[in-house]
C-alpha cells in the first residue's frame, strides 16, 4: 500500500487534487484483489469516510482510471470494473455469474506481441477476455 505522502507524489504526478476522500478511496483499492465494481469500493470505503456518497466514489474512479493512475478493466462485462493487477495478463470471464479471474499470457501461448497491426493501428496493450464457465457454474449446469 502507498504510503500518504507517496500518493501526494502520485497524485502530483497525474495532475490531481489531493483530498481526504482521495487518499482513503485510493488507500481502500490497493487493499482489493481482483476486479473491484464501484459499488464493492464503496461499501469498504463508506466504512473509513460514512458521509461518501456512490456518486462520488464513481467519479473519483473514473478520475483515477483517466489519469492513469488505475486501469478500467474491459467494458463488455455488465459493468465498470477496475483493474487491480498492473502485471500483463488475461481475463477469464464465467459467461453465468460474470466472475472475472486473470490468466497470463504464457498459459494462452501468448508471446509474440506486435506493436503495430494491419492498416497501421497502433497498439496500446494487448487485452484477451476467454468467455466461458467457471468451475462453479460448471458443477451447477451438470
Amino acid at each position: 500500500m502507498q504510503e500518504p505522502s507517496n500518493f501526494r507524489q502520485l497524485c502530483a504526478e497525474h495532475r490531481i487534487a489531493v483530498t481526504h476522500q482521495r487518499q482513503v478511496l485510493y488507500e481502500v483499492m490497493q487493499g482489493m484483489e481482483g476486479h473491484p465494481s464501484p459499488e464493492e469500493v464503496f461499501d469498504r470505503v463508506k466504512e473509513k469516510v460514512p458521509a461518501i456518497s456512490l456518486a462520488t466514489v464513481y467519479k473519483n474512479i473514473h478520475l483515477f482510471m483517466e489519469s492513469g493512475i488505475f486501469r478500467k478493466m474491459s467494458v463488455h462485462h455488465g459493468s465498470v470494473r477496475v483493474e487491480m493487477n498492473s502485471e500483463e495478463h488475461h481475463h477469464m470471464v464465467c459467461s453465468r455469474c460474470k466472475s472475472i479471474t486473470d490468466i497470463g499470457e504464457e498459459e494462452l501461448g501468448l508471446t509474440s506481441r506486435r506493436r503495430r497491426l494491419s492498416g497501421g493501428f497502433l497498439v496500446e496493450r494487448y487485452a484477451v477476455d476467454v468467455i466461458g464457465l467457471c468451475v462453479k457454474c460448471q458443477q451447477v449446469v451438470s
